[in-house]
Formats: C-alpha cells, structure tokens, sequence
C-alpha cells in the first residue's frame, strides 16, 4: 500500500530528472570556446585589426568584430604554418566549416602572409594585392587575425574573414 502511494512521487522525480533540455548558441559557443586554443592578442594582431578597420573605414565600409572562435582558427592555422615553415592555406575548407558550423558563418575568407616584421608592412602588402585587398574590403562582419613566429623570428600571418 505504501508503494502504490508513492509512486506518483517517484514518476514525478524520474520524469523531472531526465528531462530534455536545448543548449541556446551562445552555451554551446561559450563550451567551444573552452575546448580551443585562444591566445591573448599581441600588439601586432592588434595594430593589424586596427589599420584594416581604418582602411575600410577611409573607403566607407564598416568596420568588423573581432570573435574569438575566428582567433581560435586563425591561430591554429598559423602554427600549422610556424610548423611546416611554410606560408599556405593548408586545410582552409576545414576552417571554413567549423566557422560556418560553429560561429554562423555564411562566407568566410583568409589572407596569410610570411616574413613581415611590423603590422604596417603585412597590411600594406596585402593592400597591394588585388586578391587579399578584395577580402580586406569584401563584404564581411567580423574578423581576427594570429601572428606567430617561428624560431629564427621570422613571422608569420593568418587573417580570417566571416560574414555572419
């Protein structure tokens, strides 16, 4: 008699202990964002996010966000090139579907670069550049950029575009 009794109260306490919950995009980016590798910036990233967002000001563009998850790739990918010592876009598609999968991503771009010593020379060259000038000037909402250097202190660049 004492179970019959009881046993709504256990239906109730089974039915409350697993139900079904949805994690809202922002949880499951904050959750990405902890499994990743995301360095703290160096004055060259930032002097770079800076004069790209000037330029695009000065041509009447807006200017773009940074977001951790484009840092999270770009650094990685920028190792990657430390790594091999080799200046490329090695695996780029894959890039491209964890910012389209993960951070909402409808387009996404990079421009790398290798050798440049100051924040001035890497965004000027890549200004001279038809192909990179287009991606500094395209159509995109945020952006970050990671600069490593390798052990003989030559530098090397990965700046990623997105349009959310």
């Amino acid at each position: 008699m004492k179970l019959i009794t009881k046993l709504p109260l256990l239906v109730l306490l089974a039915l409350f202990s697993f139900s079904c919950s949805t994690d809202s995009i922002d949880e499951n980016a904050e959750a990405i964002n902890k499994s990743l590798i995301i360095p703290q910036d160096k004055i060259i990233e930032i002097q770079i996010l800076e004069l790209i967002n000037n330029h695009r000001l000065s041509v009447g563009l807006n200017p773009l966000e940074k977001m951790e998850l484009i840092k999270s790739q770009a650094f990685s990918h920028t190792e990657h090139m430390v790594t091999e010592n080799e200046v490329s876009h090695d695996n780029f598609f894959e890039r491209s579907n964890f910012l389209k999968a993960n951070a909402g991503a409808k387009l996404v771009s990079e421009n790398v670069a290798f050798g440049y010593t100051y924040a001035e020379s890497v965004v000027n060259a890549w200004l001279k550049s038809e192909s990179h000038k287009k991606n500094i000037e395209g159509d995109f909402t945020n952006f970050d950029v990671s600069a490593e250097q390798n052990n003989e202190g030559h530098w090397f660049y990965t700046n990623i575009f997105i349009k959310k």
